[in-house]
């Protein structure tokens, strides 16, 4: 099996690489438009002992080399690099606008980089690797896989923060994976956790009532238990930014973004990595320790640490459980099948007709949504959600039809429809200033500007 990393010199390969075992992979292909970055990753996974257990890794600047012949293809690139982030966060805040890779103006100026040469990835695939199935990690997740997949189908968006959030209230209740159905619905890092049934009986409404177990999750940290017990479920912890906007931007305003943190921690690591090559292991493990403490520090209260989670998980566990289910000798659909996973999906995957075939009927039919999944041999196998109504349906259906804006103006090259989509986003509130960021973002960054040439 080839597993093809596509951003292999990024900090976050030795994650990916650390959960195969040995003789899972015949090759692990690094690819990446940096070379030296390439090296140092390289070194890193030979000094971990990570190397050994993969048939053979290899590093190519080459995307079709990288591409030829792979089963699987990890999405994880990073146009402009942590520096063009900067630039996304810092010029919607100089507005007093939300300025967070993901999550509103910040991630579109993200998404209009990131779009071109996605779809470039995907026509390669399509190309050389046709029966591979690609797992996008590349943020803004639920726009790239949608954008993707008007090249090539068999594109599934992957995301490590809401089945943390599924496997954090398994652990808090007490309650084996494998034992529970659940009920999860939303948009990339826009999602609830609605219901966790165990032997017919829900019991997300146990967690919601006692403090100690409701204490022990991220998610009541940073949004606050009070507001979760008004919803009735749990939110997936980035709604933060849509339910405490006004305090998540003053408090960046006077900080340091995350872009900004990152662009100095690991600049500091791939210098030193380059000049000590021999220390490159021991030093991305050191700035690796120090990147996951201070995970989405903005919204917690100084010196406030995460709570113990009590699990193991990651994007990487993700990638491996869905490889390994897509991989499985089963020959018929739920043969092989693994437990349920939360992935972004097309809204008309749907294995049954119901609601015209739509999970979200809501929603246009190439929407991608998030999910519970069963997946198997066959495929992925989306479960239908219960219905949703209220706020929550309308804040899925505004920005996604901002998402779709903003595909529609990278695929066009159309500043005004840019223009629209930022203006659009629920997190924005005057037309002009949309105009003003995203002047800016053209002015600062050559990879947008290029975009609306």
């Amino acid at each position: 099996m080839k597993l093809t990393l596509v951003g292999g010199g990024g900090f976050r390969v030795p994650h990916i690489a650390s959960v195969f075992q040995t003789g899972q992979l015949d090759e692990l292909c690094l690819y990446d438009v940096d070379q030296a970055r390439l090296e140092v990753m390289r070194n890193v996974l030979d000094q971990l002992d990570m190397s050994a257990a993969i048939g053979a890794v290899t590093v190519t600047t080459s995307l079709e080399e990288a591409v030829s012949g792979a089963d699987y293809v990890f999405s994880a690139m990073r146009v402009s690099g942590a520096c063009g982030r900067v630039i996304d966060e810092r010029e919607a805040l100089s507005r007093g606008i939300l300025g967070q890779e993901t999550v509103g103006i910040a991630g579109y100026a993200f998404a209009f980089r990131q779009i071109p040469e996605a779809l470039r990835l995907a026509r390669a695939v399509a190309e050389l690797a046709p029966s591979a199935w690609v797992l996008n990690f590349t943020n803004p997740a639920g726009i790239i896989t949608q954008a993707m997949r008007t090249v090539y189908p068999r594109v599934v968006g992957i995301c490590d923060t809401p089945i943390g959030m599924v496997r954090r209230a398994m652990h808090v209740l007490g309650i084996d994976e494998g034992e529970a159905e659940y009920d999860y619905v939303g948009l990339n890092h826009l999602g609830w956790l609605r219901t966790m049934v165990v032997g017919g009986t829900d019991c997300l409404p146990e967690l919601l009532a006692d403090d100690a177990m409701l204490g022990r999750m991220e998610e009541a940290h940073v949004i606050g238990m009070q507001w979760i017990r008004a919803l009735g479920h749990m939110p997936n912890e980035y709604l933060y930014y849509y339910y405490k906007n006004r305090e998540i931007v003053e408090r960046l305003q006077h900080g340091q973004t995350r872009g900004e943190f990152l662009v100095k921690q690991q600049g500091h690591f791939y210098e030193a990595a380059s000049a000590f090559p021999d220390q490159a292991g021991r030093l991305w493990q050191e700035a690796d320790a120090e990147r996951n403490a201070t995970y989405m520090a903005e919204a917690r209260q100084e010196g406030e640490e995460r709570p113990d989670e009590g699990i193991e998980g990651g994007y990487q566990r993700v990638a491996l459980e869905l490889i390994n289910a897509l991989s499985s000798d089963g020959q018929s659909s739920g043969a092989e099948s693994s437990g349920l996973m939360i992935l972004g999906v097309g809204n008309s995957d749907a294995d049954d007709v119901a609601d015209n075939g739509l999970l979200i009927p809501e929603l246009r039919a190439d929407a991608i949504v998030e999910v519970p999944c069963r997946v198997d041999a066959l495929g992925i196998h989306p479960q239908r959600p219960a219905r949703v109504s209220g706020p929550e349906l309308g804040l899925m259906a505004s920005v996604k039809a901002c998402e779709e804006l903003v595909i529609d103006a990278a695929l066009a090259g159309d500043r005004e429809i840019a223009w629209k989509a930022l203006a659009s986003h629920p997190l924005v509130d005057s037309i002009d200033v949309a105009r003003e960021v995203l002047d800016a973002y053209m002015r600062a960054n050559p990879d947008i500007a290029r975009v609306f040439d």
